[in-house]
């Protein structure tokens, strides 16, 4: 993700915005393709910073304490499905 989104409520509004814009159809193909580009990046971004805020709750839940989350891209950060 850029230096602009730095965090899960940014990154969230820029893809609502996003989806609202490809919604109303009022854009060239080309735009429309940019935003959509976008749109998933931001998609997956979202998408890993709540599945590290999960993994968090979960050691919260299992241990009684909380213990920081792996960076996210690092191997302990993806799901065990997806390190293989």
């Amino acid at each position: 993700m850029d230096e602009a989104t730095r965090d899960f409520e940014t990154a969230l509004a820029e893809l609502e915005g996003i989806v609202k814009t490809l919604e109303e159809g009022d854009l060239p193909l080309e735009r429309s393709l940019e935003l959509y580009e976008r749109g998933v990046a931001l998609s997956r971004f979202c998408h890993e910073t709540l599945e590290a805020a999960e993994r968090r709750i979960d050691l919260l839940t299992e241990r009684g304490e909380l213990k920081p989350a792996p960076e996210l891209g690092s191997p302990e950060a993806r799901p065990a499905d997806e390190r293989r």
